[in-house]
């Protein structure tokens, strides 16, 4: 009874959705019926005299511009192309025992089984529909329906709609726990199948794509008008369903988990908090560990291998998550795939380009790397960078090299120059100070800060103004400015090579092109303010400091990105002692700190 319920439910927003549908074709056919009857009726000599022959001469342009633009509206809304998700479509050749098991689940929850399946580089799972004809007929050798075998030559594409499985899903979860998961999303098909809903569906999804046409930027006045009112109708019909079509949707769910109810129900409650789990390891792997090499036009080609490193650790660490460890026994969902190293890669530079922004395909300054490479050739040149960067400002700020016996005297660059400037007796730098009104803030007498030091640029006071820099010394302020300022001109620079078009993969579909004009869609972070790009720079030139003069190594930590080893045992209280040279202009603790260590500060770095 649930299940009819939420069916009948979907059904009756649906038939609600039509109705709309069909006022508003009443409305725009109501002046041209009306001037039918009026030139019928002056046919038939019933109608006549001055006041009808007015009307008829009012009315019948009016019906025609009204039809005109009806039909303009109608032409826009059914050519313009629904918004289409992103991923890496499975052919039923690359995972047949993944097509199998859909197949299989479907059979047993009594619905439709999906025209195809396709992963998102992310962790979340839905059905969508793609029988729209601008998203294209499937290429030859997928014509297929996981439904079941038969003669597909003579077919229509398969209207049923496509899955799309979070490929975080497959590496991290196992067999029977993907099943379980996928359960009730499958079972979305039968609600969907039903000819009110499709229809519903389909004049929601094409009056959201007719507001996106109208709201392209149009340099034509005529254009821009015309599409301007089709936008303002589309609109107007999209307010007016809105409840209906969201209830529809909620109705759809409804049916589809209570349908789902009876396959793997118990197993269902253990695989969710897998999903919980898996969603909080790739966010921060994306985050603390994607992220650096994105910068550095580096995108890991493992990322939902990444996935399974990265919540093995955590199970590691946290009471809480022990018991998951345990389940690495059984059998991973990604040996569904033929070949899941190929789809890992393409799903990975898929995650690239939609939380980054990256090219479509590798090239010089867009490469793929390996985490066993991603030590050496990421963190160590992250850091490596950031330091060239960090000496690089300094040098236009026009701070001298560290002076003293241990100083060189070729005048390399050491972090012995960084911390002498930024030492300061604890004046503190407020919104609204000159940062650079006593030689950059420092204290008098300072020979490391002498020298010229001319004020920020233009580049960098909007920083000064606008990041929060309060509590900080006015060194660090000024010098946090002008990075930031830096690092904004280079990434404003073209880049140097154009990125090479993507190779075909096993797993590419010419018909799974999208509109990426808008890159990245899902942005992972706001832009670091000065503050954090001074604490990124300062730790890269420490980490530098203890590989050229202490034999440290670069790391990666799964948990928490690029980490300096020394001994091989993890540094973890660095950043503390960073931020009160930030704040408070006291290289005390950091000193003791590179003491301990046998950081020698005084000693000349490798830049990258």
């Amino acid at each position: 009874m649930g299940v009819e319920a939420g069916a009948q439910a979907a059904r009756a927003r649906a038939l609600a959705v039509l109705r709309i549908r069909s006022r508003a074709l009443a409305v725009a056919l109501l002046p041209a019926a009306v001037a039918v009857i009026l030139l019928a009726g002056a046919a038939g000599d019933r109608l006549g005299g001055p006041v009808w022959d007015a009307a008829r001469w009012a009315l019948t342009p009016v019906a025609v511009l009204v039809l005109l633009a009806a039909a303009g509206v109608a032409l826009v809304v059914a050519r313009a192309r629904p918004a289409m998700s992103p991923t890496v479509p499975v052919s039923e050749e690359a995972a047949p025992d993944l097509y199998r098991m859909v197949r299989d689940l479907a059979d047993r929850l009594d619905v439709p089984a999906p025209s195809a399946i396709a992963l998102t580089p992310d962790c979340d799972s839905w059905l969508e529909d793609r029988t729209h004809p601008a998203h294209g007929p499937p290429p030859a050798e997928e014509h297929h329906d996981i439904a079941g075998p038969g003669k597909q030559a003579h077919r229509r594409p398969p209207v049923a709609p496509v899955l799309v499985i979070g490929s975080p899903f497959l590496w991290w979860m196992r067999v029977a726990e993907l099943r379980a998961v996928l359960a009730p999303v499958i079972a979305g098909t039968g609600p969907s199948a039903h000819p009110d809903i499709a229809a519903a569906r389909r004049f929601v999804r094409g009056l959201d794509a007719a507001v996106a046409v109208a709201s392209a930027p149009r340099r034509e006045p005529v254009s821009r008008a015309v599409l301007a009112g089709v936008g303002w109708v589309a609109r107007l019909l999209l307010r007016s369903c809105r409840v209906h079509a969201a209830e529809m949707e909620r109705g759809v769910a409804a049916a589809a988990a209570e349908r789902a109810q009876a396959v793997d129900y118990g197993l269902r409650i253990v695989a969710q908090e897998q999903v919980g789990l898996a969603y909080a390891g790739w966010d921060r792997l994306l985050t603390r560990v994607a992220l650096p090499a994105w910068r550095m036009g580096r995108w890991p080609s493992r990322l939902d291998a990444g996935v399974v490193a990265a919540l093995t650790e955590l199970s590691r660490r946290d009471r809480l998550a022990e018991g998951f460890a345990s389940r690495l026994g059984e059998r991973p969902a990604c040996d569904l795939l033929e070949e899941p190293g190929a789809v890992d890669e393409a799903a990975s530079l898929l995650a690239a380009r939609l939380f980054h922004g990256g090219p479509a395909g590798p090239g010089p300054d867009w490469s793929p790397v390996d985490w066993s490479e991603y030590p050496d050739e990421v963190v160590d040149r992250k850091w490596r960078l950031d330091a060239a960067r960090l000496h690089r400002v300094l040098d236009t700020m026009g701070v001298r090299p560290a002076t003293g016996p241990a100083a060189p005297a070729t005048g390399a660059p050491t972090l012995s120059r960084v911390l002498d400037h930024l030492t300061d007796q604890g004046t503190a730098w407020t919104a609204g100070s000159d940062p650079a009104g006593s030689p950059a803030g420092s204290p008098a007498g300072d020979p490391a800060a002498s020298g010229p030091h001319p004020a920020p640029s233009p580049g960098a006071a909007d920083p000064l103004e606008d990041e929060d820099l309060s509590g900080t010394t006015a060194p660090s302020a000024t010098l946090a400015a002008r990075l930031s300022a830096e690092l904004a001109r280079e990434e404003a620079a073209p880049s140097p090579a154009a990125p090479s078009p993507a190779s075909p993969s096993p797993t590419s579909d010419p018909a799974a092109l999208w509109d990426d004009r808008a890159l990245p869609l899902f942005p992972l972070q706001p832009p670091r303010t000065a503050r954090e790009l001074l604490a990124d720079h300062l730790t890269a030139m420490v980490c530098c400091a203890a590989m050229d003069t202490a034999g440290a190594t670069p790391g990666l930590d799964w948990l928490d990105g690029p980490t300096l080893l020394i001994d091989g045992e993890r540094t973890a209280d660095l950043a503390p002692k960073v931020l009160t040279l930030i704040e408070d202009g006291d290289a005390t603790p950091l000193r003791v700190w590179l003491s301990q260590l046998g950081i020698r500060p005084e000693k000349p770095v490798r830049l990258g």
